[in-house]
């Protein structure tokens, strides 16, 4: 803030006395100075040098006569501050541009204030068209959730030890109909005939049958199937062992006992015209899953003997171990014994074994 000096009074430094006359005291004329003059008088004496001496200066004006500084060079004003006796009055132009900005900041603010609640106006206008929409579409209302499978549909049991799966196999679980699908629109294997049995060596024969014995093998379900063109016969099934690392040690041990002709396994006759599954040379393939052992036996229904790339054959191994036994009937065991859980596919099969086709004869 400016302060301004109005007064004589604030602006005199000399502080005189109460009652003094400013007038007087300050334009009388200048004392003399010098010594005062004899009351005798001398004589005139001639003077052959006299010094001039200067004329005193004129003493300074009283402050009042210079005018007031210019207010913007006035200095700051002490701590205590000086009283004012009139306000301060600004230049009329930058009164008017001060009105002027504050004009404008005024309809800024207005009009501001009009656009956002003109926008929330909208906003809740089309927030109520749209549920009001969502509540006469019955399209649009949400869909009640989908119930919960049942624990018997979605609990996956552990088949990889005879300790967390005690249950036998049965036929029915094995071979249900009589007819054996391998995929969906595939023309079927018929089924000939169906066997259950507590001893695995009646399956094989030799060395093979000592040693499914001695691992612990105690059930064995097995089929004798006809091939959908009829050009075919076979037998499939499943040995039950007692666990997982127990399995995979008789397939480990099969291809050498096959390949050195030290035992085989033994195909189910089922009546007339299938002869050739106790007497043709077959083809043998074999896949462990848990503690199971599938297997499957193909001959030539007309006793000639079976060639190793034989497209057709490779087809029916693939057909009964892969895809019927391990990841139909052993997957549907492994999820609770559901018919209606889907199988799973290659990649999401637990299955830790391989696929082996040997000579049987």
């Amino acid at each position: 803030m400016v302060y301004r000096y109005e007064s004589d009074e604030d602006a005199f430094e000399g502080h005189p006395g109460s009652g003094s006359d400013l007038s007087v005291a300050w334009n009388r004329p200048p004392a003399r100075t010098g010594p005062a003059p004899s009351r005798f008088p001398t004589p005139s004496l001639p003077r052959t040098s006299r010094i001039a001496l200067p004329a005193a200066a004129p003493p300074p004006p009283p402050a009042a006569a210079y005018p007031p500084p210019p207010a913007a060079h006035r200095p700051d004003p002490p701590a205590g501050g000086y009283a004012t006796t009139q306000p301060l009055h600004l230049p009329r132009s930058r009164r008017a541009r001060d009105s002027g900005r504050h004009s404008t900041r005024l309809w800024q603010v207005v009009f501001g204030g009009a656009a956002v609640l003109a926008l929330f106006a909208l906003c809740g206008l089309g927030g109520a068209a749209l549920l009001a929409d969502r509540a006469t579409d019955p399209q649009a209302a949400p869909s009640p959730p989908a119930a919960a499978p049942s624990p018997s549909t979605t609990e996956r049991q552990d088949i990889d030890s005879r300790d967390t799966d005690s249950a036998p196999l049965t036929v029915k679980e094995v071979f249900p109909g009589r007819q054996v699908t391998a995929d969906d629109g595939a023309e079927p294997y018929e089924v000939l005939k169906t066997q259950s049995s507590g001893s695995c060596a009646l399956a094989a024969s030799g060395e093979v049958a000592d040693l499914l014995a001695t691992l612990g093998c105690n059930q064995v379900v097995r089929a004798s199937l006809r091939s959908p063109d009829g050009e075919h016969l076979l037998t499939a099934g499943l040995f039950n062992l007692t666990d997982k690392a127990t399995a995979q040690r008789v397939r480990d041990r099969l291809r050498q006992l096959l390949d050195d002709r030290e035992g085989r396994f033994r195909g189910l006759p089922a009546g007339d015209d299938t002869e050739a599954l106790t007497e043709a040379p077959a083809r043998v393939g074999w896949q462990v899953r848990g503690h199971y052992l599938a297997y499957c036996l193909v001959v030539r229904a007309d006793g000639e003997p079976v060639k190793a790339a034989d497209p057709a054959v490779r087809e029916i191994l693939f057909d009964l171990i892969e895809t019927h036994l391990t990841k139909g009937v052993l997957e549907r065991r492994a999820t609770g014994g559901s018919a209606e859980q889907p199988t799973a596919t290659p990649s999401e099969s637990d299955n830790d074994s391989d696929e082996n086709d040997s000579g049987n004869d």
